[in-house]
């Protein structure tokens, strides 16, 4: 096997090189929702009690990838939480704005508006009601 490349080195050379360039795939400009793969609840879930979200704030209920915000008492309007640009899922609001971590993309919490880029689509709109108490957004069942 002298002066020939293990097969081994090659597949893995070829495999991190296909790896790298799916990185460069996941980071164009362009702002498409299919980066994420599932934006909305696809079946009902419940997020927590209502009064959880302030009147005129918002909460993020990463686990259920869910933003809620509350314009005025008993009304909620709610978004996907994946961002738009690559489908990761936002970490945090501050001052209205939901904020993705991977590439610092920034929603208005309250339109769902991308208000910093890369991405440029807004957040899916998703739907929210109030039963017994509780916030269940998606589709009803």
């Amino acid at each position: 096997m002298s002066g020939q490349t293990p097969r081994r080195t090659v597949l893995k050379g070829a495999a991190l090189a296909g790896a790298a360039g799916l990185g460069v795939a996941a980071c164009s400009t362009d702002s498409k929702l299919g980066h994420a793969e599932n934006p909305t609840p696809t079946a009902p879930v419940t997020l927590g009690a209502a009064d959880e979200v302030p009147v005129g704030g918002a909460k993020l209920y990463r686990e259920q990838r869910v933003l809620v915000h509350c314009p005025a008492e008993g009304r909620y309007k709610a978004f996907s939480a994946q961002c738009t640009h690559a489908g990761c899922l936002l970490d945090k609001i501050e001052k209205d704005e939901g904020h993705c971590p991977c590439h610092g993309s920034r929603f208005d919490v309250t339109t769902g508006r991308a208000v910093q880029g890369p991405a440029t689509v807004p957040l899916p709109e998703v739907p929210v009601r109030v039963e017994n108490g509780r916030l269940i957004a998606g589709p009803k069942a």
